[in-house]
């Protein structure tokens, strides 16, 4: 059984940090590029960051760039998001996922899913 778990969300002030994981378990994803999402209430599923199977490439929306950082340990099978400099506006569920198909920011093409960890950013 494939399984995704978030983990690291929490409550922090802008300006902040928080460091978010994404634990695989169930299958390998050492070939996988992995991505990062959020959605808030109301709106659609964003893409935050994505990263190829190797590591070797990242791509994040410009909404993030500067700020976040996605990396990943193929040895622990997780998939993790560094983020600084918090703002209000990153307040979202944050979602963990995996595809097949290589780098892309749609949703649709990711394949499994976590079931997400709550970010909130007062100001």
């Amino acid at each position: 059984q494939v399984q995704l778990v978030e983990s690291g969300g929490g409550l922090v002030q802008a300006g902040g940090s928080l460091r978010l994981s994404c634990a695989a378990s169930g299958r390998t994803f050492s070939r996988n590029w992995m991505g990062w999402f959020r959605q808030a209430p109301g709106k659609e599923r964003e893409f935050v960051a994505t990263i190829s199977g190797s590591g070797g490439s990242t791509y994040y929306a410009d909404s993030v760039k500067g700020r976040f950082t996605i990396s990943r340990d193929n040895a622990k099978n997780t998939a993790y998001l560094q983020m600084n400099s918090l703002k209000p506006e990153d307040t979202a569920v944050y979602y963990c996922g995996v595809t097949n198909y290589g780098r892309t920011a749609q949703p649709r093409a990711y394949d499994y899913w976590g079931q997400g960890t709550q970010v909130t950013v007062s100001s």
